[in-house]
């Protein structure tokens, strides 16, 4: 990985044997590694590891994956981070609790090293190039809202207001371009990306909670047709 930025992965599963698999192949590509083998651990080494990328199981002791991924969402220091869960877990509603605490993709069991690694890198170029589309438009102005991509918090006049990763994209997204309609799949397209499957449904539950947190009917929902925000 060659002038390519070492990005820091942290692997949390309660199966030794699926640990290892992950370290041996994230290392081997030239991640940084580290790991925990339940939710509590995963919180505890996060605040100091700081990974960019969090890799899950759901069903753990001590603390599940969905909940340990609630308290993760929650720290300001790892708002950017990206969070996968690889999980034996195929019900609908297990994959929806997922997205509604902020994962970034939901992979279903057994894992195969060669295409996750291939998800992981295309979750980090577009990360990437994001980055760089937006680098002179770091921050948006709408109405009391100031909305800031480098620190990743939006301000109600000097109010800050913290948005889970995926939250926050969809704000910002939605800011640049003002009141155009997009609709449920254009959104999943520009904020999931076309390589990761995402419910629909997720769409709306994302919404529904950056209206609660920024209040003051910013967003507009379309009859039929989508979202838009509205600057007037």
């Amino acid at each position: 990985m060659e002038d390519t930025p070492v990005y820091k992965v942290l692997v949390v599963d309660d199966e030794p044997d699926i640990v290892e698999l992950l370290q041996y192949n994230l290392e081997k590509a030239g991640y940084e590694v580290k790991t925990a083998n339940n939710g509590k651990e995963a919180i505890k080494v996060a605040k100091t590891f700081l990974p960019q990328l969090i890799l899950m199981d759901i069903m753990m002791p001590k603390m599940d994956g969905v909940e340990a991924g609630r308290q993760l969402r929650e720290m300001t220091e790892i708002a950017d981070t990206y969070i996968i869960y690889l999980t034996a877990r195929v019900e609908e509603y297990s994959e929806l609790a997922a997205f509604d605490v902020g994962a970034d993709d939901y992979i279903t069991k057994p894992i195969r090293p060669r295409a996750l690694l291939s998800r992981i890198a295309a979750l980090f170029r577009r990360e990437q190039k994001k980055h760089q589309k937006n680098e002179k438009k770091d921050k948006i102005q709408v109405g009391n809202l100031t909305i800031d991509r480098e620190s990743y918090i939006v301000y109600n006049d000097k109010t800050p207001i913290t948005l889970p990763k995926k939250e926050f994209e969809m704000l910002f997204f939605l800011a640049q371009n003002p009141n155009k309609v997009f609709s449920r799949d254009e959104l999943l397209q520009n904020i999931w990306g076309t390589d990761v499957y995402v419910l629909a449904r997720t769409v709306d539950v994302h919404i529904r909670k950056v209206r609660e947190k920024i209040g003051g009917g910013y967003i507009k929902t379309v009859k039929g047709v989508g979202y838009k925000l509205v600057t007037d």
